[in-house]
């Protein structure tokens, strides 16, 4: 599995509804860009000015909303992740 570094977490994006509440089935390019994951992995931490790591507040298996056009879409064997920074994450959910 891959490991981020420093503040960073790999995500995999949960995927969006096909359909609307209404029951009308939406074109793949009219679907929202999906804002939620479960995070994958975790990196250490930022290291401040004294070189202290502080640790992240989300960990493996959270699931996480984030900005819309954050991060870096990854591949990595046959799976797609998104790579975030910890600031891009808005929540966690529960």
């Amino acid at each position: 599995m891959l490991k981020p570094l420093g503040d960073r977490v790999i995500v995999a994006v949960a995927d969006e509804e096909e359909k609307t509440v209404g029951g009308i089935v939406l074109a793949s390019n009219a679907k929202e860009k999906p804002t939620t994951g479960k995070v994958v992995a975790a990196g250490p931490g930022l290291a401040n000015h004294h070189g202290d790591v502080q640790p992240l507040t989300v960990k493996v298996d959270d699931t996480v909303m984030f900005d819309k056009y954050a991060g870096t879409n990854v591949s990595y064997e046959g799976n797609d992740y998104l790579v975030l920074h910890e600031k891009d994450l808005i929540a966690i959910v529960d």
